[in-house]
């Protein structure tokens, strides 16, 4: 600690010990309240509005001491909780001068617990006159010096509480986010899928191009990984006869940090039988837009590519093929670029640094990434994508080079992946065996074989739309957030050098 928060730390724990000395517990087990601050806010307008007849409601509330103003025989004290904030006047001739001295012990940041009536002061704000006060936790180290708000981003991520504590906006948008996963589940519940939970510890981590997370299982002598998807699992699910499932769950990759990317996040996985991915494409959009009506009051969101611009969600969104991306944003037509070094040599003459062992299907990812996905900042499904790169979809009938596939892009950020899948088990075994070889040529994010999904497939799977969306990289989108980390209450960051 800094000197500055050194001395306050030592006053702090002072003041502990004269409390405890005078048998004043700083930190009680309960305290039982009769109204949060919002519930006695309204309570006292619903007295005004039915005339204030009878005597003023009668409130025990308990909150976090914001902002403290002493007058001499009086003193206001702001008191936050998570509903909101109230005001308390505590004065010394109603609570006598030996309470009213111990106010003295009492600093910002500490927890404070009072009881009495409400009125509304001169000034018009809705007070609590106390009549007793309990501390119900001692804070030893000082809160932020701005309430309105914390400058530091660091901080603001790495100890989230502090930023929760001093900024109004961050809990906002936290409970915004917490709407959002609710919305959702009504929505997904609303066209009959039911919502399921598949295993994080997997001896196989497949379902997504993805370097996993490696631990070891000691009781069975044998690495597991986390699992970078719910993919394998849920399929499972639809052969053994569920027709609709989905999971919203935390899943792991091992991949650099970024505004765009943690290496934990939550994703929406769904499978829906007897679909395909226009099925899919269609749910999407009304997904996106049926949540964002519902928890922001519009489908109109803000442009990050363009300051003070919106973004329509409501259907329908651009569908646009690979092929028709790379001819329009890199000038590139793939129809005479389907051997690798036609490819390499092209990509390379874009100035793109691509990997020396880079496969074909990675090259194309190189240039979508860099010439492409950038430029979607409409709503829009980029669709169809090369077979090289999507071992678990089923191809195009009339051009197989292709796999019914797509992701979802608004204001240039990959929201997902969805695709047809891939239900012939023998197709599915062999570009699996493919995606074994490039793994063993080093690409660290090929898929590994997962026998028993394999074997699962042969029972027969029915046809299937499935759908990947990240929900946090949604909650940017819907809140106008540019960090991944401004969304995640606490994101992983790099140990300070």
């Amino acid at each position: 600690m800094s000197g500055r928060r050194d001395e306050f730390y030592r006053q702090r724990r002072d003041k502990v010990a004269r409390l405890r000395e005078r048998g004043i517990d700083p930190y009680p087990p309960r305290y039982h309240r009769t109204h949060s601050a919002a519930e006695a806010l309204e309570a006292f307008r619903a007295w005004e509005e039915a005339g204030a007849a009878a005597p003023a409601p009668e409130v025990r509330v308990a909150g976090r001491i914001t902002a403290m103003r002493d007058m001499g025989g009086a003193a206001f004290m702001d008191l936050r909780d998570g509903s909101s904030k109230l005001q308390a006047y505590l004065k010394r001739d109603t609570l006598g001068e030996q309470a009213y001295e111990g106010l003295r012990e009492l600093d910002l940041g500490d927890f404070l617990g009072v009881g009495g009536g409400l009125f509304r002061t001169r000034t018009g704000e809705v007070t609590v006159e106390v009549r007793e006060h309990v501390l119900l936790a001692k804070a030893l180290l000082p809160p932020p010096e701005k309430w309105h708000g914390l400058a530091d981003v660091e901080t603001r991520y790495r100890q989230r509480y502090l930023d929760l504590m001093a900024n109004q906006g961050a809990r906002e948008l936290f409970v915004v986010r917490s709407r959002v996963m609710q919305a959702i589940r009504r929505f997904m519940e609303g066209r009959g899928f039911l919502e399921v939970e598949t295993p994080i510890l997997l001896p196989h981590a497949g379902g997504a191009a993805a370097r996993p997370f490696v631990t070891r299982y000691e009781s069975l002598d044998h690495d597991f990984y986390l699992r970078i998807a719910t993919e394998l699992h849920l399929k499972r699910l639809i052969v053994g006869g569920f027709d609709r499932v989905y999971e919203i769950g935390r899943v792991f990759r091992n991949e650099g940090l970024s505004t765009r990317h943690n290496p934990e996040f939550t994703l929406l996985e769904s499978y829906e039988a007897y679909a395909d991915y226009n099925d899919v494409a269609s749910m999407v959009e009304d997904l996106v837009s049926q949540v964002a009506q519902e928890i922001l009051g519009t489908t109109r969101v803000p442009n990050p590519a363009k300051a003070g611009g919106e973004l329509e969600l409501s259907a329908p969104w651009r569908r646009l093929t690979v092929a028709d991306g790379i001819r329009q944003y890199a000038e590139l037509d793939l129809e005479e670029l389907w051997t690798e070094p036609a490819l390499r040599a092209a990509v390379e003459k874009k100035g793109i640094e691509a990997q020396p062992g880079a496969s074909w299907g990675k090259l194309v990812d190189e240039l979508l990434s860099a010439c492409v996905e950038p430029r979607l900042i409409e709503p829009t499904f980029l669709m169809d994508y090369p077979a090289a790169l999507s071992p678990l979809a089923k191809k195009k009938p009339d051009d197989p080079r292709f796999v019914e596939r797509f992701e979802p892009f608004i204001g240039g950020l990959e929201l997902g992946n969805a695709y047809t899948e891939l239900n012939d088990p023998l197709d599915q075994r062999e570009r699996l065996r493919e995606q074994a070889r490039l793994r063993a040529a080093g690409d660290e994010e090929a898929e590994l074989p997962d026998e028993d999904f394999l074997r699962a497939l042969e029972y027969g799977m029915p046809p299937t739309g499935g759908l990947g969306l990240g929900l946090d990289r949604l909650v940017m989108i819907l809140t106008g957030q540019r960090s991944i980390r401004q969304v995640i209450l606490f994101p992983q960051l790099r140990d300070k050098g």
